[in-house]
């Protein structure tokens, strides 16, 4: 189980690469610097809040997780 805490610092650390790359590919697309870096922080504004968000849903499924056992030698 994950703390929020460690939920949201996955999804800042996600971010910053994503927003590098849609704020490249926005650059590459309109050769347009100013442009190009708005798109990227709207992106990363909206991103990061639903990131966090299909973390934490996530934490309720089970599906995929092992049962961790009871004791330990």
């Amino acid at each position: 189980m994950e703390t929020k805490r460690r939920s949201f610092v996955k999804a800042l650390s996600w971010r910053v690469f994503a927003t590098a790359i849609t704020g490249s590919v926005a650059y590459v697309l309109t050769g347009k610097a100013s442009f190009a870096i708005q798109i990227g922080l709207i992106d990363t504004f909206i991103k990061v809040f639903v990131y966090f968000a299909h973390e934490r849903v996530w934490q309720r499924v089970p599906y995929g997780r092992i049962e961790a056992p009871d004791y330990e030698v």
